[in-house]
């Protein structure tokens, strides 16, 4: 079967009634932002009915990484690994102002 892509080409009068977001109008960019980085809790549903829960906070200076992009870093090393590479191609000039900011 073939891909038709509608990059770019979606209207407004294509979409279906059942796919309206009035509420995406006043949506907020950033609105849990704050409350996520103080820290949360997952609470795990288990098959025997206990609950387990864990908390999670994230540390200063730590990155959430997309799934897609997470696939090709596992982990800090390899992050790190691929940052300082592209680090080392940016010119010596924009690397200077850089760390000024």
């Amino acid at each position: 079967m073939k891909k038709v892509s509608t990059k770019g080409s979606l209207r407004e009068e294509d979409m279906r009634s059942e796919y309206d977001f009035p509420s995406m109008k006043r949506a907020v960019r950033g609105k849990h932002y704050k409350a996520y980085r103080s820290g949360h809790k997952v609470e795990i549903h288990q098959a025997d009915g206990t609950i387990s829960v864990q908390y999670f906070k994230l540390e200063d200076g730590a990155v959430l990484l997309a799934p897609d992009v997470k696939k090709y870093f596992p982990d800090s090393e390899a992050v790190n690994k691929a940052l300082r590479s592209l680090i080392e191609i940016i010119p010596s000039k924009r690397r200077i102002t850089a760390n000024i900011k």
